[in-house]
């Protein structure tokens, strides 16, 4: 594949992050390989229609990130076996919806089959309470309440998981989730339908039926990612 065929030129805001999405895409879908030797500043610039300085802070996010290495006087190459040092809040902030909602698939499948083994009684208490605001906030027309509140009791189910990387995990993809939320469902029937699926994933976690959490949760996400197909 020529160089020229990489990428598209952009034309929308925030450059950088354009321009750093295009290019860590291209390295996570293998099109361009470890070891490889990435297109100069000048190529960069017209394949992606924008200015050098863009060009050099994407590139030096990517450095910065792990992912690219400078050699004086050699070029700028894709690190052969990189090791992620991006935050993994920024790396979220960059990514397509799908990737998100697909992976936050896989972490609340197991997330809330561990809910339904492990849920004390204080996190029932505490998904009922997330639970009854977003019926309040949904009478309200109150979205934003809505969506905290959604969150919320998606962060009480990691909670009952007992595993505190997960719950961590899922507070990273929390801020992500509301933006994502806010920006693609201002449709309040879309909102009754979720909230129907946390209510019986709330009981299947609280009747302790691992089988039940595990198809609700699927429902629920899966709504989501197939409208974003």
């Amino acid at each position: 594949m020529k160089a020229k065929d990489l990428f598209r030129a952009l034309n929308r805001p925030k450059l950088v992050d354009e321009v750093v999405k295009q290019l860590q895409r291209k390295f996570s879908d293998g099109e361009m390989h470890s070891g490889q030797k990435i297109p100069t500043e000048p190529k960069l610039m017209e394949q992606f229609g924008v200015g050098r300085s863009t060009i050099r802070e994407a590139v030096r996010v990517l450095v910065h990130s792990g992912l690219l290495e400078k050699k004086q006087g050699f070029g700028t190459y894709l690190i052969a076996r990189p090791v992620i040092q991006e935050p993994l809040l920024h790396r979220l902030r960059r990514a397509e919806i799908l990737e998100v909602y697909e992976v936050r698939r896989m972490l609340e499948l197991e997330i809330s089959g561990l809910a339904a083994l492990r849920r004390e009684d204080k996190d029932i208490a505490q998904m009922r309470s997330a639970l009854d605001q977003c019926v309040l906030a949904l009478h309200a027309g109150d979205m934003r309440t809505y969506l905290n509140a959604d969150i919320a009791f998606h962060l009480s189910v990691a909670v009952a998981s007992k595993n505190s990387i997960a719950a961590d995990l899922f507070r990273s993809f929390s801020s992500v989730i509301l933006d994502a939320n806010t920006m693609l469902y201002k449709n309040q029937s879309f909102h009754q339908s979720q909230h129907f699926f946390h209510e019986n994933l709330y009981q299947a976690i609280k009747d302790k039926n691992v089988g039940e959490a595990l198809k609700w949760t699927l429902k629920n996400l899966n709504e989501t990612i197939d409208q974003q197909k």
